[in-house]
């Protein structure tokens, strides 16, 4: 039997969500997309930063696909540290998928997740669970990237949360990232969740839960350069967007009455020249108008195909992961 039935709308187990172990008070889960560069400095960082803590900790890897030794490098380190739990996806799924994958398997009572070129540093995990051990459900982090971040990467990630908040209702501040810790009730209810675009940052907020928030300076990156290229970027905040708002879809009913006012005043002002005995001047202007008109037309044509698309995607009951191997045996596909 399929799934993804069950996905949208049911059990844990649909994700193949293990039961919480009593023995793993953290878990910290990594999505990596060839970072076989960056994931020894990682490892080391993060064990030094768990033992900080005194408390039994896991550290989820998920290989998202990569062609860099990625794989055989958290095999290897599965083997040498037990607290390593590496997985590896059958192919790349993309940064979401490759996260959701390993929340799936993560089994601690908080749940870490981060980024693993080392701009996300280890350091700032004990915080995170400070502010947890002191109430809060959820401890999200604001990153500071002066200097780090190009001038025109802090723009348009300002400009992204400005519009998700204002079409979606959602607030999310500049700087929000998937580097968090959720508590286990959290990520129990996150995982129930039935959007088909991964926005987890957005989904998190969403579910509303009691939030503390940690500031921390962005690290230069241990190795590589990023993986989100600018078309990358534009998809993931698309689908953020058409997956949590219909406004979208209205604001194509608003464009089509405004264009229509603007028509209906044109043909106003024509049939009153022609009354007067005047001739109207302006073929250019007309077809001006008339090319503004169709490129309205085909935006909002446009932004109901995307809808339709998504739903053609949840009608394909794809999983949003495959797990191809793991140095844990309880794992389980998506």
């Amino acid at each position: 039997m399929s799934t993804i039935p069950e996905l949208y709308g049911a059990p844990l187990r649909a994700y193949g969500a293990p039961a919480r172990s009593p023995e793993i008070e953290v878990s910290i889960v990594i999505p990596a997309f060839n970072e076989a560069e960056s994931l020894t400095a990682l490892i080391d960082g993060l064990d030094a930063a768990v033992s900080e803590l005194g408390t039994p900790c896991e550290i989820v890897i998920v290989d998202d696909g990569s062609s860099d030794g990625t794989w055989k490098l958290l095999h290897d380190a599965s083997l040498l540290n037990p607290r390593v739990v590496g997985l590896s996806l059958s192919r790349n799924f993309g940064h979401q998928g490759a996260l959701l994958a390993g929340l799936s398997r993560a089994r601690g009572r908080a749940i870490i997740s981060m980024d693993a070129d080392l701009q996300h540093p280890p350091a700032i995990v004990p915080r995170l669970v400070r502010e947890w051990r002191n109430g809060a459900r959820v401890v999200r982090t604001i990153r500071r990237d002066e200097g780090i971040a190009s001038p025109f990467k802090r723009l348009t990630s300002r400009q992204f949360y400005g519009a998700f908040s204002f079409l979606t209702g959602i607030p999310m501040a500049a700087g929000m990232s998937d580097f968090r810790l959720l508590d286990r009730s959290v990520l129990d209810e996150l995982l129930r969740l039935k959007n088909r675009d991964l926005f987890l940052r957005g989904s998190v907020e969403w579910l509303g839960y009691r939030t503390s928030t940690v500031e921390f300076d962005v690290a230069p990156r241990h190795a590589g350069t990023s993986k989100y290229t600018l078309s990358r970027m534009l998809r993931f905040a698309t689908g953020a967007v058409i997956s949590f708002s219909p406004k979208p879809l209205r604001l194509g009913i608003w464009l089509g009455l405004f264009t229509s006012f603007l028509a209906a005043l044109q043909i106003g002002y024509s049939v009153v020249q022609y009354l007067r005995g005047r001739t109207v001047p302006g073929w250019a202007s007309l077809t001006a108008t008339i090319s503004f008109l169709f490129g309205v037309l085909f935006i909002v044509l446009g932004i109901i195909g995307a809808y339709i698309a998504r739903i053609h995607e949840i009608l394909q009951n794809r999983p949003p992961f495959i797990i191809a191997e793991s140095t844990d045996p309880t794992s389980r596909n998506g």
